[in-house]
């Protein structure tokens, strides 16, 4: 790839100072950024020139989602989660095909990049297609390839298996400079059982890659794993079986004690924070006023596309504030660029992603436009207004164009990586037959 010269209208860079340019340049090549700054400090250059009216942010970080469910889309609405997944979810779900899930990834893949989202971190079965599916669309994945109790676990062997196979898996997928890290996702302690959940955490930890489990999305989902453990909670079950002593991402994590919070702290378990699904699905209120003043990182997710029931992060970027406000009753709890890097510099961080996530030297390109010739953006007389106008009123339609690793793949709100009428098409088919074949 030839190098480019950006000349941007307002550049948003959430680097640790949250730094805004007017009238920026920024220089990428091959797929990375090589310099920053205002316009008339650049170096000379002999790279192409392109100028960008509008403002230029980091791409957002989705880091808890099921994506190919946009074939379950809509299903199992008013049930809460344990009814959802078991009547419902984990039925249809049983039946997909590794080209079911091919096509469900394809369709989310376009949902997401046209909304801005140049990274997402996947949990889920048949992960090779949801790679392959990815790398064709243009986004960046991060794929956990899903334990569950109804296909793995039918035995210790068949567990054990599992997780052999996914460190096969990483060792022929894991390549972050071709935009794909591969973890470990096993669905949570209540459905494994501890003793899996710690051979998953020995493989994660060998291999030096995520381990991306549900954590007390729900009140009472660990109620009998905790009784079998004379009542200790699942955090600390968890932590005593050295399942935190890595790389942990812990998805939800609403129900937490403040000296559960203070486990995460001591062992650095990051949390996708998914406002949205845990709001549809009645599961409750993360505390992320706690989270954050404790110093966990905390990204932002949507889950799956049928428990929220959209692939789109702007409204978890506007809903999380808004809840962690009024459920703390403090307007201060969480302010706009909190929300924003939750949904990209944090989001990489809780990821393990050392490379995007912020537009500075030597990261990825990824980088979304937005239209600021709209009326949400009218009057912003100041820096802090555009920045809470991107938080609470610009949302995903203002996303016109996206560049993933400095390769364009939205333009003008067209994906120009996926051919969508194709992708409706196959998921309109295949979502019907597994609502059939499963009789749900």
């Amino acid at each position: 790839m030839s190098g480019i010269r950006y000349f941007v209208e307002v550049l948003v860079t959430c680097d640790e100072n949250f730094t805004v340019i007017r009238d920026a340049a920024i220089d990428v090549e091959d797929g990375q950024i090589t310099w920053v700054g205002k316009e008339k400090e650049a170096p000379a250059t002999s790279k192409n020139e392109i100028r960008i009216n509008g403002l230029v942010m980091p791409g957002l970080i989705n880091a808890h989602a099921h994506t190919p469910m946009t074939l379950l889309r809509g299903s199992g609405d008013g049930l809460p989660l344990m009814r959802w997944l078991t009547e419902v979810m984990w039925p249809r779900e049983g039946l997909m095909t590794p080209s079911d899930t091919y096509w469900g990834m394809t369709l989310g893949s376009a949902e997401m990049l046209s909304s801005g989202i140049t990274t997402t971190c996947e949990m889920y079965i048949h992960e090779e297609q949801i790679v392959e599916a990815a790398t064709n669309a243009g986004i960046r994945i991060v794929m956990t390839p899903g334990i569950l109790s109804v296909l793995h676990a039918d035995s210790n062997q068949s567990a054990l298996q599992r997780i052999d196979e996914i460190a096969d898996f990483h060792r022929m997928y894991n390549n972050p400079k071709k935009a794909v890290t591969v973890g470990f996702g096993p669905h949570s302690a209540y459905d494994l059982g501890v003793a899996i959940c710690a051979e998953v955490g020995i493989a994660a930890r060998d291999l030096d890659a995520l381990l991306h489990i549900h954590i007390a999305e729900t009140a009472d989902e660990g109620s009998e794993l905790e009784r079998l453990h004379g009542g200790l909670s699942t955090v600390r079950i968890l932590a005593e079986s050295t399942v935190f002593e890595g790389k942990v991402l812990a998805a939800h994590s609403v129900w937490l004690t403040r000296a559960e919070l203070s486990s995460y702290v001591d062992y650095g378990v990051a949390v996708a924070h998914c406002p949205l699904s845990n709001m549809k699905l009645g599961s409750g209120v993360a505390d992320i006023k706690a989270m954050r003043e404790l110093g966990i990182t905390v990204a932002l997710g949507t889950d799956g596309p049928a428990s929220n029931d959209s692939l789109d992060l702007w409204q978890e970027i506007k809903i999380a504030p808004l809840l962690s406000r009024v459920s703390s009753l403090d307007a201060t709890s969480l302010d706009a660029k909190d929300a924003i890097c939750m949904a990209t510099r944090d989001g990489a961080k809780a990821l393990g992603l050392t490379d995007v996530g912020s537009l500075k030297v030597g990261n990825w390109a990824d980088m979304i436009r937005l239209d600021l010739e709209d009326s949400v953006f009218i009057p912003a007389t100041k820096e802090s207004e555009l920045i809470s106008n991107i938080a609470f009123a610009a949302g995903r339609r203002l996303v016109s164009d996206v560049w993933v690793k400095g390769e364009k793949v939205v333009s003008d709100h067209q994906c120009l990586t996926v051919d969508e009428n194709l992708a409706l098409t196959e998921c309109k088919a295949r979502g019907l037959r597994l609502a059939q074949e499963s009789g749900t």
